[in-house]
């Protein structure tokens, strides 16, 4: 008799069961959903499982890593792209990360440009106002994005998506990334030659050791005056303290904010009827010109139907002894 492979499906939210429970059980696997995020005081949950499943704003440490080895957890699938949020040094030769590379670059790309265009012609603001019947256009004029110079920083799949829809608008189009990619519409610069000569700029890269901070008050203090800055990628690729005190100086035209460098525990969450005590995220609240979002980038249909194969796919892959095509090892992470 088939005995059916379990897993821990952590940080568990109505919307993950649309796609996760018909799949899992179309795949055979027994799924236990969990509300609670993963993490050192919830790790005990994962006993009698084969593999655990967490988010973005979950995360597996070192001395996780160790009670999940012993628990004989033999695989952690990541239902996300990015897998900063794992030790992934420590799971080597014990647990097997799997990750879903690619969902929908088109999903995340096109909210970033929903964000820029927000914050730049302020349609949230313009909302509420005719809501109560305020009509008055003040303060709320934009700029053209026609004939602008944009820097997108990372080159994977959704930075090239964000790419060709920059190209749409007729934008020039500079990129940087540490591996080049041909063919694109789009000019390969330097990070410095990025930061100075774009009107606005937009994050596509994954967060590592290198890529940490990237905006930081060195690297604001090269940037236009009045540059545009869009985030759908990590919330620490940007040091949330040196921007707070580059926009109250006036430095940016708009800041567009999927991500939040303190997200956990915070994004995915109802929060409306706690006192914020995250002083940075409620600061950024208050900035006319900063528009935040939790982390919803990559929420759409398509998105979510292909985290859920992907994931599973994993899962299928390993319990049949089949390549482990997107296995996360030590080679991926950088020093």
């Amino acid at each position: 008799m088939r005995r059916f492979m379990k897993i821990a499906f952590y940080g568990t939210k109505p919307y993950d069961k649309i796609w996760f429970e018909p799949m899992g059980k179309e795949y055979g696997f027994d799924i236990h959903f969990i509300e609670a995020a993963c993490n050192r005081e919830t790790v005990f949950m994962a006993k009698g499982h084969d593999a655990i499943c967490i988010f973005v704003n979950d995360y597996v440490d070192a001395e996780m890593i160790d009670a999940l080895y012993e628990m004989k957890v033999k695989a952690i699938l990541l239902r996300s792209a990015g897998f900063n949020n794992v030790d992934v040094k420590a799971a080597e030769d014990k647990i097997v990360v799997l990750r879903v590379p690619s969902y929908s670059p088109e999903a995340v790309a096109e909210f970033a440009m929903a964000l820029l265009l927000t914050v730049n012609r302020l349609t949230h603001k313009a909302y509420n106002r005719t809501r109560e019947f305020n009509m008055s256009l003040n303060g709320l004029m934009g700029t053209d994005l026609y004939e602008k110079t944009v820097g997108v920083i990372g080159t994977g799949k959704i930075g090239q998506a964000m790419i060709r829809i920059f190209n749409g608008f007729q934008t020039h189009v500079l990129c940087y990334d540490p591996f080049p990619v041909e063919g694109l519409e789009a000019e390969y610069v330097s990070l410095d030659e990025l930061f100075k000569s774009s009107d606005i700029i937009s994050l596509h890269c994954p967060l590592t050791s290198d890529t940490r901070h990237l905006i930081n008050k060195d690297t604001i203090a090269k940037m236009k005056n009045g540059v545009y800055l869009v985030n759908t990628s990590r919330g620490a690729l940007i040091n949330t303290e040196d921007l707070i005190d580059a926009m109250l100086e006036g430095k940016f035209g708009g800041v567009g904010l999927d991500v939040y460098e303190e997200e956990e525990g915070v994004f995915y969450e109802d929060k409306s009827g706690d006192i914020m005590v995250d002083d940075n995220l409620a600061r950024l609240m208050t900035l006319p010109n900063a528009l935040v979002t939790s982390h919803m980038g990559f929420f759409t249909k398509e998105a979510m139907q292909a985290i859920a194969r992907t994931t599973l796919e994993n899962a299928y892959a390993l319990e049949n002894g089949l390549p482990l095509v997107n296995r996360v090892g030590i080679e991926m992470v950088q020093a």
